[in-house]
């Protein structure tokens, strides 16, 4: 039998409740977006929670998400 190539999407085999290490990215390469830092915070997406967002990027840059994440 011949093994197929890791696939960078996920099948419900693979979901045990822990995401794939494959899966995985800080996005440390990119900037974050407003959208990025109120998840990262575990808020939801509203108008006000993307403004504070948005004064956060724009008061510590790229830090602002480096601080929510582990």
């Amino acid at each position: 039998m011949s093994e197929e190539p890791e696939s960078p999407f996920v099948s419900a085999q693979d979901v045990r409740g822990v995401t794939p290490d494959r899966l995985l990215h800080t996005g440390g390469n990119d900037q974050p977006t407003p959208e990025d830092l109120v998840l990262a915070s575990g808020r939801d997406l509203t108008p006000e929670s993307l403004e504070w967002a948005q004064r956060r990027l724009s008061e510590e840059g790229r830090s602002a998400m480096d601080k929510r994440l582990p």
